[in-house]
């Protein structure tokens, strides 16, 4: 029986010498990798009570809106500033160089929702804690955040202390 793990690719030197990419395409690509992925997430999740499901653009939402489908739950785009068509809300992050903005229409969370916010891989944890941050400030709470994988070398479960933070799969390094 294959595990996690062994759908995942990895590619050395890439972007640049020193690091591991681990490639989630060879993930989705494969229909019993998929269904391991969001079988595993959901498992994580467990029973944490949870009205809305978030995905982070773009892979987020590939992971997360099985999710909220399989489990009967909204889902949640949180995208690159400027893709959505109605009022949004934003909150910018620190990049390695600049910075990043994050949105979510203004009415996607009500107050009191309580969320589960979905992503492929935590790295630095800026991307989550700028959607975290836009649930909070909708008036909704964070109960759970899953990735299928997290770099620990990178430290990004620092950023996230303040939540319940879950990955399927854990790579030393980054």
């Amino acid at each position: 029986m294959k595990k996690m793990e062994d759908y995942v690719r990895t590619i050395p030197d890439f972007p640049e010498p020193g690091i591991m990419f681990r490639d989630v395409t060879t993930v989705i690509q494969d229909a019993d990798g998929l269904q391991m992925a969001i079988d595993s997430m959901i498992d994580l999740i467990g029973d944490t009570e949870y009205d809305a499901v978030v995905g982070a653009e773009s892979r987020g939402f590939i992971f997360g809106a099985p999710i909220a489908y399989r489990e009967h739950k909204g889902f949640v785009l949180a995208r690159k500033k400027g893709k959505l068509p109605c009022e949004t809300i934003e909150e910018s992050y620190a990049l390695e160089y600049g910075t990043a903005t994050v949105e979510m229409h203004a009415d996607a969370i009500k107050p009191g929702q309580k969320v589960v916010i979905v992503d492929d891989l935590i790295a630095t944890g800026g991307t989550i804690e700028a959607i975290a941050h836009l649930v909070e400030r909708l008036g909704g709470e964070v109960v759970k955040i899953v990735f299928l994988m997290e770099l620990e070398g990178l430290q990004g479960r620092k950023k996230l202390e303040k939540y319940d933070v879950a990955s399927v799969i854990t790579y030393p390094g980054k």
